[in-house]
């Protein structure tokens, strides 16, 4: 059983850095790929970025590439989202996503499990 549990939101200035960590409470997520999405209210939801199950690979939306790093702890069981030089634009929801046979790039519907999400504002 695969469930999502997000961390680390919270308000920030501009210029400022977060870091956000997504668990799986029911169990490890090693042999999974993971991906950071965004969303903001009556918006699409937007990928940030993904990495591969065996953290080989890494994706990155065009927005985060340069500021925004992804990450994954296998002992830890946990996924990160290190979000530096943050922007009132990046402002939304921010969901952790898993995916059993995917690469960790893809589209929202190629990600079979969900946390609830944390929401991320930045303040100018």
């Amino acid at each position: 059983q695969v469930q999502l549990v997000e961390s680390g939101g919270g308000l920030v200035q501009a210029g400022g850095s977060l870091r956000l960590s997504c668990t799986n409470p029911g169990g490890a997520f090693s042999r999974y790929a993971m991906g950071w999405f965004r969303q903001v209210l009556g918006q699409e939801r937007d990928y940030v970025a993904g990495i591969s199950w065996d953290g080989g690979s890494k994706y990155y939306g065009d927005f985060a590439k340069g500021r925004f790093t992804i990450s994954r702890d296998t002992a830890q069981n946990t996924i990160y989202l290190q979000m530096n030089s943050l922007k009132t634009e990046d402002t939304a929801i921010y969901y952790c996503a898993a995916t059993r046979y995917g690469t960790g790039w893809g589209a929202p519907a190629d990600f079979g499990f969900w946390g609830q999400g944390t929401q991320v504002t930045v303040s100018s």
